[in-house]
């Protein structure tokens, strides 16, 4: 096809930021469209900053389905409700537990791990076009741990990541203690993934991409996307009041997607883990690297807003407001992990877009040829925003990707 052509994004997080970058590399012509500006405080704003390429097994595993009633059960559990959605959530929740057999698990993990290993070097063909990135990527690894006193609970994740090779390295308490001498001595063994990232801060990096995107003349409209018409064969966003036709049309809108498929007609089970974060600040200086506490299912990632405490899995949907009852989960854990701590700043609630087998949706609409898709990446949005847009952008371009992308189309759900 004609590289010139006019593509339009819906959507200006990490997802939609990166589709647009590797876009432009293919010499597209790009708009992004959002209802606020890059950076405002969504996914890409107040995620954990984890750049997690081990992170293949998903949350879809009979393991896991076992612990549901204790998890809701505890208040320092990570697992929570809204009751008010609970019969939305059924049709989600049984697809999901049809995904949780050994074989859907691998067949997920298999999926994940063929994208994530290819994560962090599509990181770097965009850090490598970016001058004044110091001090906003550390590269000092990820670190699990937990207080179980066997590994029984923890097995299985680590013999699927050493069948699937993902480098990882088990601690015992001692070496937990030389990593990172602050926390409290509650653990009794991890894992350390050497290779992994953090950021900083975030939103700094996004605003970074879109910087780069519009120097690289880049367009970018801060307008609701109401609905997609179709102009012949081109896609049509509509807005209040305006249309813009494009060529090729990418939405990227993480768990805001759901409508604009769902006016297409085609029925995705997309919907969303609510998940939170707080800050501690001043207190960065207490963690050299991101670490989770597998058994509460929350993590503290040092970044120069402090110590951003992230965490809970809540299903509640997009409407429902902030949960104190989390904010507090979260505070509570802190200060298990680490003693006393000054007061909490700057409640966060924000969307993970997830389907029932944890696989991202990647491709084009299965009714309509120029229109295609980018969101589902759960828990690992940042992760993979970079190697999505490459993939995507491929796909438009009419590339080979060399790679199975079957497992991420949206046709799977037919």
């Amino acid at each position: 096809m004609t590289k010139s052509h006019k593509v339009g994004i819906i959507g200006s997080g990490i997802q939609g930021v990166s589709n647009a970058l590797f876009l432009q590399k293919k010499g597209f012509d790009v708009t992004i469209f959002d209802r606020d500006e890059p950076g405002s405080p969504a996914a890409s704003y107040g995620n954990a900053g984890h750049f997690s390429p081990y992170a293949s097994l998903s949350l879809n595993r009979t393991d896991i389905l076992l612990d549901v009633p204790a998890m809701l059960m505890s208040s320092s559990g990570p697992l929570a409700l809204k009751w008010n959605y609970v019969p939305k959530m059924i049709p989600w929740f049984v697809k999901f537990l049809l995904n949780t057999s050994k074989n859907k698990m691998m067949h997920t993990a298999k999926n994940m791990h063929q994208i994530l290993d290819l994560a962090l070097p599509a990181y770097d063909e965009i850090f490598d076009e970016i001058d004044d990135l110091e001090g906003l990527v550390e590269n000092k690894g990820i670190l699990y741990i937990w207080n179980d006193k066997d590994l029984k609970s923890r097995e299985l994740e680590i013999k699927v990541r050493e069948k699937l090779g993902v480098e990882q390295q088990l601690v015992n308490k001692h070496e937990i203690h030389d990593l990172e001498p602050h926390i409290r001595p509650f653990y009794h063994a991890g894992v350390f993934y050497p290779y992994a990232r953090h950021a900083r801060n975030p939103k700094k990096i996004l605003l970074k991409f879109f910087d780069l995107f519009m120097k690289k003349g880049g367009k970018f409209n801060k307008l609701n996307i109401k609905d997609i018409e179709f102009d012949g064969d081109k896609p049509t966003f509509i807005t209040e009041a305006q249309r813009f036709v494009f060529d090729k049309a990418v939405i990227a809108c993480g768990a805001f997607s759901k409508k604009l498929t769902d006016n297409l007609g085609e029925k995705i089970p997309l919907d969303t883990e609510r998940g939170y974060h707080v800050h501690f600040k001043n207190c960065d200086h207490l963690l050299s690297r991101p670490v989770i506490f597998q058994n509460r299912g929350f993590g503290v990632t040092p970044m120069e807003q402090g110590l951003r405490v992230v965490g809970t899995v809540e299903f509640g949907g997009l409407d429902n407001p902030l949960s104190k009852s989390r904010i507090k989960n979260l505070i509570n854990n802190a200060k298990y992990m680490f003693g006393d701590l000054p007061d909490h700043e700057d409640e966060w609630l924000g969307f993970r877009p997830t389907l029932p087998d944890f696989l991202p949706v990647m491709g084009p609409s299965k009714k309509y040829k120029n229109v295609f898709y980018c969101f589902g990446h759960h828990h690992l949005g940042w992760t993979l925003g970079p190697i999505s847009g490459k993939i995507v952008s491929g796909m438009i371009a009419e590339e080979n990707t060399n790679l199975n992308l079957n497992p991420y189309s949206s046709s799977r759900f037919s």
